[in-house]
């Protein structure tokens, strides 16, 4: 396999290493590079024809149908002409390298009316696939609440995401697996972890707060729902969404879960059009941190290389600002066991940090303080 795609973005490596105190992107990239040279990660395209056969597609089309239909009338949107959007459905099923994941819009020109076939809109599920990644990145924190809900009262533009996970081996929905869910704010800042900014380097008061955190069970078609905002920028890094899969973990008394095995690291992204008008809206303005495009984050290029990470989407409305509905598929290797370092623990005390420099670190130098803007 040849590495060449990988080097879009390594000029950043140095800024960001010294951006993320304890988070060396550098050993990231390499780390990733040596896990393609002698793994062959496996899309989910396969799995199409057998999926639908069995009724996985047609379940999948009727639920996210009726998650958008119920996520709008929450908002009181009525369905009109122009409001949804599907991929073309002659679009490029098998992504390879990043220059076509950017070159792919995941909002296509097909105009959706109320008339409009639903399997038009939600029949793709071949074209989106993620591969596993090597590192869960510097922020991840251990006992996360179980919940579909993560905005804590964050301000920011409301992101609606249909995750489901595919057994690469069987070409089956992974059901009973813990899907956790972690990202920045509107901002560019993770909640769970010693938080710096603004003059509060050291900041230990965020370790108790738990936005953009959660953990939901798949269902038996290996489903996941989350409600949450969209993620903001920090320095190095473009928008993105950490996922990991858990199994034979424990349930505890407060509503969190304590890891078993976890079978799955990655990252999803969105598209750079979309990103640019999100940025463009209320708290994301004031967000000073130097952004980071698709086509400039090393990690976008590498998940890239093997599959598309990109999710696909529909706005809610014509107004950006009432929200994006968004879905994907990925596959895992399910028997797979992977390690994953915590930045903190989160427990019924609050959050305590791990001291882990690979897992850990402050998060970007320029990022605001932990404080959680309200709405």
């Amino acid at each position: 396999m040849r590495f060449n795609h990988l080097l879009p973005g390594l000029a950043l490596l140095s800024a960001v290493t010294q951006a993320h105190p304890g988070h060396d992107i550098s050993e990231l990239v390499a780390e990733r590079a040596a896990h393609f040279a002698t793994n062959a990660p496996r899309d989910i395209s396969h799995c199409a024809a057998k999926l639908k056969a069995r009724g996985h597609q047609q379940r999948t089309i009727d639920r996210r149908s009726a998650l958008l239909k119920r996520e709008r009338e929450k908002r009181g949107i009525m369905a009109s002409e122009g409001h949804l959007k599907a991929r073309a459905l002659d679009a490029p099923l098998e992504i390879r390298d990043a220059a076509s994941a950017l070159n792919t819009t995941h909002l296509s020109p097909t105009t959706y009316t109320p008339d409009t076939d639903v399997n038009t809109l939600f029949a793709s599920n071949s074209s989106c696939v993620l591969v596993p990644e090597v590192t869960e990145g510097p922020y991840y924190v251990s006992g996360e609440l179980i919940r579909s809900d993560v905005r804590d009262n964050q301000t920011g533009l409301d992101l609606i995401l249909d995750i489901q996970v595919i057994d690469t081996a069987t070409c089956e929905p992974v059901s009973g697996v813990y899907i956790d869910f972690w990202h920045c704010n509107s901002t560019g800042v993770y909640s769970g972890v010693v938080a710096s900014g603004n003059g509060n380097i050291g900041d230990t008061t965020n370790l108790n707060e738990t936005h953009h955190r959660g953990l939901q069970e798949t269902s038996s078609d290996g489903v996941a729902q989350f409600t949450t905002t969209y993620p903001g920028h920090y320095t190095g890094r473009t928008n993105h969404i950490h996922v990991a899969t858990h199994t034979n973990g424990t349930v505890l008394a407060n509503n969190t879960y304590s890891s078993g095995t976890v079978s799955h690291v990655g990252q999803l992204f969105m598209d750079q059009n979309l990103t640019s008008q999100v940025e463009a809206t209320g708290v994301y303005a004031t967000n000073t941190q130097t952004l980071t495009t698709n086509a400039e984050d090393s990690i976008f290029s590498q998940e890239a290389a093997s599959g598309d990470p990109v999710v696909e989407y529909s706005l809610l409305s014509d107004d950006i600002n009432d929200g994006v509905f968004a879905w994907i598929a990925f596959g895992i290797d399910a028997s797979a066991s992977k390690s994953i370092t915590a930045a903190a623990v989160y427990g019924e005390n609050g959050g305590t940090a791990t001291g882990n420099s690979g897992g850990g670190g402050a998060p970007p130098g320029d990022a605001p303080s932990g404080t959680p803007p309200s709405k």
